[in-house]
């Protein structure tokens, strides 16, 4: 009978020991009362999470939070400043005389009298061919020039002594001249087998070497002089009334950034392109050092005039699509904020940027840690003045992130007119 019923015994006694626990937990928490269990509002303050505590919230930047303080800013006084109206064109550079040297025949190299790199003067030779036979048909042209010069000079004093007719006289002072013709003839041939340079230059590189052979048209080396470079590049036919010879232009070589290297517009072109509407015009730039070189690209600036407007460091203004804007500095109440101001801006000159509107003269903006500001937040400034590019001296090094918000172009529709570039 017992080991009948054995499991629904045991199963009673498990619920009766679940009821006995539940009552007992029950009765542990009544008496903790409010505020003295690990659940109460006590808990909270006791472990640190209300909003008082080390673990709860701060407080919004600048109002006694961690961030209090604003941001470091350097500040700039917006100015009116000189803009130079420009065209900027594309070219491509030459020299003043530039030559690839060929021979006039196919011959073998003797000699080589020059060294990649060498500056050589006018008329110096650089290339000796082999000239055996030129040698030889020189001395052939000789030969028959003295013995037709001496039967035309026995002829003409027999014709004095009556013994030779005009007739004879006259053919062999005809083959006379005909032999110092081939004399002539013979010293060319020669000739051709000397290279020298056409004027003053220097040459390039070259792998020419004795023993080679050169044919007519085959290229031996360049030669280009470099104390002044030619570029020539094209400007829309609006423009022509503002071009003239010997006019000041300034430009810039993408392999020197920074430097500029003023010049001159030595020609202009007779006719405007139908194809283009463009007139061709030639400057010349001084190369004294030898920096610029035959084929470099150099970028053309041709002045339109100038005029006055405002402006503000390149690093001050940032663009967002087709927007940009500064942050002007603003006093509300004691504290300094920054204020986002839309602007209009123009052409890009030196570090500056053109301001067309947007702006009033004389305000303050932010010149250098744009990174760190957002409309409203409190600044503070800790210098003034600032160059474009340039950390203020209270706030430490130049912040890299800084520049690129400003890299990108600035109201592309605001610049002058860029022609095509020159073919």
């Amino acid at each position: 009978m017992f080991r009948r019923h054995f499991f629904l015994i045991a199963a009673l006694l498990i619920l009766g020991v679940m009821v006995v626990a539940g009552g007992y937990k029950t009765l542990t928490m009544q008496k903790a009362g409010p505020g003295g269990g690990a659940g109460g509002p006590g808990a909270a303050a006791a472990g640190g999470g209300g909003p008082g505590g080390p673990g709860g919230r701060r407080g919004p930047p600048g109002k006694g939070g961690g961030f209090g303080g604003g941001a470091a800013v350097s500040a700039i006084t917006a100015q009116s400043r000189t803009f130079i109206d420009t065209i900027e064109v594309l070219g491509v550079a030459k020299g003043r005389q530039s030559v690839t040297l060929t021979a006039a025949a196919s011959q073998l190299v003797e000699r080589v009298r020059f060294t990649d790199g060498q500056h050589v003067a006018r008329g110096a030779v650089l290339v000796e061919l082999r000239d055996t036979e030129q040698d030889a048909g020189i001395a052939q042209a000789d030969a028959r020039l003295v013995q037709a010069g001496r039967a035309a000079e026995r002829y003409r004093q027999l014709g004095e002594k009556g013994f030779a007719s005009k007739a004879a006289i006259d053919q062999y002072e005809a083959a006379f001249r005909t032999a110092q013709a081939d004399v002539a003839a013979a010293r060319a041939r020669a000739s051709d087998r000397i290279i020298r340079a056409p004027f003053a230059g220097v040459v390039g590189l070259s792998d020419i070497a004795p023993g080679a052979l050169v044919t007519p048209g085959a290229p031996i080396v360049t030669l280009d002089d470099v104390s002044a470079v030619r570029v020539d590049f094209q400007v829309p036919e609006r423009f022509v009334s503002q071009l003239s010879e010997g006019q000041t232009l300034l430009a810039t070589v993408d392999a020197y950034p920074g430097t500029t290297i003023a010049g001159r517009i030595a020609k202009l072109d007779s006719r405007i392109d139908e194809r283009t509407r463009a007139i061709t015009a030639r400057a010349e730039f001084p190369n004294a050092g030898g920096k610029l070189k035959p084929g470099m690209l150099i970028r053309v600036g041709v002045s339109r005039g100038t005029r006055q407007s405002l402006s503000a460091p390149e690093p001050a203004v940032s663009v967002q699509g087709d927007m940009a804007y500064v942050y002007v500095i603003r006093q509300q109440g004691d504290r300094t904020v920054a204020e986002q101001r839309p602007i209009t801006a123009g052409t890009r000159q030196q570090g500056f940027v053109e301001i067309l509107s947007g702006l009033r003269a004389d305000e303050r903006i932010v010149a250098d840690g744009m990174d760190k500001v957002q409309p409203g937040m409190p600044l503070r400034v800790v210098t003034s003045g600032a160059r474009p590019g340039m950390a203020s001296q209270g706030g430490g090094a130049p912040n890299p992130a800084a520049r690129p918000r400003s890299a990108g172009p600035v109201n592309p529709g605001a610049r002058p007119d860029r022609p095509r570039p020159s073919a």
